[in-house]
């Protein structure tokens, strides 16, 4: 079904051009103690509307194996599915920066595959950057990453691809001990490379420690408000998930929404009252269809007929010819 481009995308030139953001300009807004926001997007259209307000960085993230794909574990996403998925939020948002998602295996069983892996998503899934879950012993892997030109975010405190050794997904750094640990995670995988770093659900004394310890830019979900960027998955911010987790607070009830929307659809359907515009046929045409043998389409000029007396309608009989038709 053909469709009008979103605004963004290649062929459109409707939208004026916006101001792109760049793995730079976090840094600049970093240093200058500017948050920025980053969300969870794992398609075009949805990526036009949030780069249009406003939002720096667009994770396209392992969670669209429970959010798009329908998986129990963010362990099950198809490293494939993802990628493509990456490549459909950059055009929709070409101005933003687009951060893929490293999935689970896909840089764990050798050096070779993760670098091979993480450049397929900068090529093939036009992202800026890539993220993947790790502690101090991923270093040279991410200075491998970084030598080969690929920017690398690095993710620390709870690792969600980690949850089968925690029997679940867990917060991270509540003692001094853990918070040390995930402290020096972060400075050993900046040490190696790393552009950005994540830090996922610890108590803020160990983002305020990873500060004081690092020098780029930190961003946070569930780790407090002193980060210089927060990142929430969409559909907890917007009210589409049942259950979302204790440091996502939603600002909109979409889920109801499309509730609404969907039922308000089945009662038009159901009373055949869809709205919108019809298509026509060009004059007399209708008339030649219905002289084909079609009941339905005589039965619709009657009705039309009916509907407005003023307008004379000429109806051939069925399996009569037009004359008139070459």
């Amino acid at each position: 079904m053909a469709r009008t481009l979103p605004s963004g995308m290649p062929g459109d030139t409707s939208a004026a051009a916006s101001v792109r953001v760049t793995l730079s300009s976090l840094a600049r807004m970093a240093a200058e103690g500017k948050p920025f926001a980053c969300l969870t997007c794992y398609d075009a259209t949805t990526a036009r509307w949030l780069a249009r307000g406003g939002v720096h960085v667009l994770l396209v993230g392992d969670t669209a194996a429970e959010m798009v794909l329908g998986l129990g574990r963010t362990i099950d996403m198809p490293l494939e599915v993802l990628i493509a998925l990456t490549a459909g939020v950059k055009r929709g948002a070409p101005d933003v920066v687009v951060m893929g998602d490293m999935p689970f295996m896909s840089y764990h069983a050798s050096e070779s595959d993760a670098i091979r892996n993480a450049g397929r998503f900068l090529t093939e899934g036009m992202a800026d950057i890539v993220k993947l879950e790790a502690d101090a012993s991923f270093a040279p892997l991410v200075e491998k990453m970084t030598r080969a030109g690929i920017p690398v975010c690095g993710h620390v405190g709870s690792k969600p691809q980690q949850a089968a050794l925690t029997s679940g997904y867990a917060s991270a750094g509540r003692t001094a001990s853990e918070a040390r640990r995930v402290v020096d995670d972060a400075v050993a995988l900046e040490r190696a490379g790393a552009k950005l770093l994540l830090v996922e659900a610890v108590p803020a004394e160990v983002t305020l420690a990873i500060l004081d310890a690092t020098t780029v830019p930190l961003i946070g979900i569930g780790a407090g408000t002193d980060c210089h960027g927060q990142v929430l998955v969409l559909q907890d911010l917007v009210g589409m998930t049942e259950r979302p987790p204790r440091f996502a607070e939603p600002v909109a009830s979409l889920g109801r929404s499309f509730e609404d929307a969907a039922r308000e659809w089945v009662g038009r359907v159901g009373t055949r009252r869809i709205g919108g515009q019809s298509y026509s046929m060009r004059a007399g045409e209708a008339e030649k269809l219905a002289a084909e043998g079609f009941p339905r389409v005589r039965q619709g000029l009657v009705d039309d007929a009916s509907a407005a007396p003023a307008r004379s309608v000429s109806i051939p009989r069925s399996g009569a010819r037009d004359q008139r038709s070459t």
